[in-house]
């Protein structure tokens, strides 16, 4: 499926503008937040392209009604995984994957781009239709570089992810000036969330979010921390704490309250992710561990006090100089597992550093 051909040819498919683009970028959250400015990029260099989408269910808030798209392609994977592997009738889920491979093959694009370089990605670029497919080095490791019709381009991982998808653009020849990277938002969007703030008459309150909760068992840090944070926060510097997350979060963030002597407002799983963004952007800071919401909050131009201990914030931390990473300094950090036995990255970190951080932030 590799392109063979001279130099000449090469360069000439590399000068070429395509007139539709298929970006491949399923997910994480935080992933596809740091895809944004490709996007916007994309689009000032390519104004008559049509570019489309791929990205799974959870992700696809992020970029629903982006300015600069002219469509999504949903994959459903995860639910379809479930329901063709458990107990019940399989012939609805098998029509709807028949369905999205339909979708998906309806548009034979001049150029798809694997962002994601996994397997999964990888599978998905092969059944799409195109006349390029693209992706960087660095995939290999679960040969999605199999599905490309182009040598894999250089991907440094010593950059930040959001710098490295802009690679993109510099394999393509595009020219990188401006972009914003923030999170498109609908008028019901910032609705829901005036309603949530009027109704606990927080007008003209300075306001700070407390995301704690994060998929790694490694990224978490100590509720009882947690607890005694938000108090001072709300004593010390006469700001009103909401704690976010999503709805599976809740029993963290009940815990939580539970050991404070002051009253934060619980808004875990009371939005949606464009909401999400609407709310941090009304806050003056967010105090996050290393997860998805963090990069929402960065993305909408709200600092951030961020938590990291087994992952890279050079790779993966709040994008832009206005945000603060705190973090130990140890031999085995950072170490990138799910699973460690005695947490020292994240136990490390005090509650006084934290609020010290938050308190600089803070005008």
């Amino acid at each position: 499926m590799r392109f063979n051909g001279s130099s000449t040819e090469r360069k000439q498919l590399k000068t070429d503008r395509p007139k539709s683009i298929l970006l491949i970028k399923l997910s994480a959250i935080g992933d596809v937040v740091h895809s944004l400015p490709l996007l916007e990029v994309l689009r000032k260099n390519f104004p008559e392209a049509r570019i489309d989408w791929l990205v799974e269910e959870e992700a696809s808030q992020i970029i629903a009604g982006h300015r600069d798209l002219d469509r999504m392609v949903i994959s459903r994977r995860k639910s379809w995984q479930g329901r063709v592997l458990g107990p019940g009738e399989k012939t609805p889920v098998l029509k709807e994957i028949r369905r999205f491979v339909q979708d998906l093959r309806s548009i034979r694009y001049d150029l798809v781009i694997d962002l994601q370089g996994l397997f999964k990605s990888g599978v998905l670029t092969g059944i799409s239709r195109g006349k390029r497919k693209i992706g960087f080095t660095g995939g290999g490791k679960e040969g999605s570089y199999l599905f490309l019709t182009e040598k894999p381009y250089f991907f440094d991982y010593n950059k930040h992810a959001l710098d490295r998808y802009l690679t993109v653009a510099e394999y393509l020849d595009c020219r990188i000036d401006s972009w914003k990277g923030d999170i498109p938002i609908r008028s019901s969007d910032r609705q829901g969330v005036e309603g949530l703030l009027r109704e606990h008459s927080l007008d003209g309150e300075v306001l700070v979010a407390v995301n704690p909760v994060a998929r790694w068992d490694t990224k978490l840090w100590e509720e009882e921390r947690f607890a005694l944070l938000a108090d001072r926060v709300q004593k010390e510097l006469a700001c009103k704490v909401l704690f976010t997350g999503s709805k599976d979060d809740r029993p963290v963030t009940a815990r939580i309250i539970e050991q404070m002597k002051t009253t934060p407002l619980d808004l875990t799983g009371r939005t949606s992710l464009k909401e999400l963004a609407y709310l941090y952007s009304k806050c003056r800071l967010v105090i996050s561990t290393d997860t998805g919401p963090m990069h929402v909050a960065a993305a909408m131009g709200t600092p951030v006090v961020a938590l990291f201990g087994p992952t890279a914030p050079w790779r993966t931390g709040p994008y832009g100089k206005v945000h603060r990473v705190v973090r130990e300094e140890l031999p085995c950090s950072p170490c990138f597992k799910k699973k460690c036995p005695h947490l020292s990255c994240m136990r490390g970190i005090s509650v006084d550093r934290i609020f010290e951080f938050t308190k600089d932030l803070i005008p």
